[in-house]
């Protein structure tokens, strides 16, 4: 527990003092973002303002992380430093940033709201994902038990959902389609919500809360702990490295916040949407809870499903729409609501998904005792 307190208070800082600074970078550099003309016209006051501030998120993780384990280790020599889940979350979220940095520098450097082509980005996001999809099935700790398994997880894995039904190689290519489907959900879902002041920000920081959490009570009743509740025990790899990152993560984003709520000075663009939703899916895959990622992220999933059936129905129909506009927050804005209203009704369903989530956790666990 004093690890956690020391890497969120690390990140909080880092990002709180790291943000105005970086703000004034990009300023100096005239970095600025570019309005889509077809979006709301209120946000065509947004115009200029700083963007990729999802560099100092990243940067607030990394530095926090091994600066913990540091003070860890002088406190304590023998105390176990990164771990191969920690490290493997990293790589997929610093991966996935690096893709969102280059779509962002793109936008900047061309003067205009589009980046990456949709071919190099997704080119880009299935090379990151698909190393990471076959490294944690790597690294067995001194039980065998690796960062990953073939078997589809709800809140534990279900052994009658194992993808190597096949055999190992069937199993291991089923994995990586099945973990590069979380990815690609994760990222879009993060980055479509991404669209106004502080709310995606806003809603990750009760996803991560929530993935902290679980993390404590995954490392507290870990099979072979003498805290273990009989069935009711959870076979993760590194659960309290993975708290860890989750405290650091959200912290590091309250940091964030406190510069990016409305209006904002800047904002995370690509670079901390995609790092966002690649450390999101990561967690997921990492914790074994892959299913109930729909429920965690709920506001992502919602989020994603009106851009889905917007773009379905209007294919269908000839033209004709279900929303004013997707995603949806924006047709709530068109509906003539303000913005921080629409965060903050949106941040409370983020909450209630979440809670849900976590209740449905609770739950499993206590129905196997």
């Amino acid at each position: 527990m004093i690890a956690l307190l020391i890497g969120a208070g690390v990140a909080l800082l880092v990002a709180l003092i790291g943000t105005p600074l970086f703000i004034k970078f990009l300023v100096a550099k005239s970095y600025g973002q570019f309005i889509r003309d077809d979006g709301p016209t209120s946000h065509h006051t947004k115009r200029g303002t700083p963007t990729m501030g999802g560099t100092v998120v990243v940067a607030a993780v990394l530095i926090s992380y091994f600066v913990t384990h540091l003070i860890m280790w002088m406190m304590n020599p023998d105390s176990a430093g990164p771990s191969a889940s920690g490290l493997l979350l990293l790589f997929l979220m610093v991966g996935m940033g690096f893709v969102g940095f280059l779509d962002d520098f793109i936008k900047i450097s061309n003067k205009r709201s589009l980046g990456l082509n949709a071919r190099a980005k997704l080119i880009l996001q299935a090379a990151v994902g698909i190393i990471f999809a076959v490294l944690v099935l790597q690294f067995p700790n001194e039980d065998g038990l690796r960062p990953a398994s073939t078997q589809i997880s709800l809140v534990r894995d279900i052994p009658w959902l194992d993808l190597a039904f096949g055999g190992t190689v069937v199993g291991a290519i089923l994995f990586i389609l099945w973990s590069n489907l979380i990815i690609t959900a994760a990222t879009n879902g993060v980055n479509l919500t991404d669209g106004l002041d502080g709310l995606a920000a806003g809603a990750s920081v009760m996803v991560f809360g929530a993935y902290t959490i679980m993390g404590i009570w995954q490392n507290n009743q870990a099979c072979g702990s003498p805290r273990e509740a009989g069935s009711g025990c959870y076979q993760v790899r590194d659960p309290m490295d993975l708290a860890l990152l989750a405290a650091i993560l959200s912290a590091a984003l309250v940091g964030f916040l406190w510069w990016n709520t409305s209006p904002a000075k800047i904002f995370m663009g690509d670079t901390g949407s995609l790092a966002i939703g690649g450390a999101v899916a990561a967690f997921a895959i990492l914790s074994r809870t892959e299913l109930l990622l729909a429920f965690i992220g709920g506001l992502f999933v919602l989020i994603t499903l009106s851009v889905i059936i917007q773009v379905g129905f209007f294919k269908l129909s000839g033209g004709k729409r279900v929303f004013k506009m997707a995603p949806l927050q924006h047709h709530f804005e068109l509906k003539g609501w303000d913005e921080v209203t629409v965060v903050v009704r949106f941040w409370i369903l983020a909450g209630l998904f979440v809670a849900a989530g976590l209740g449905i956790f609770y739950a499993e666990w206590v129905v196997l005792l």
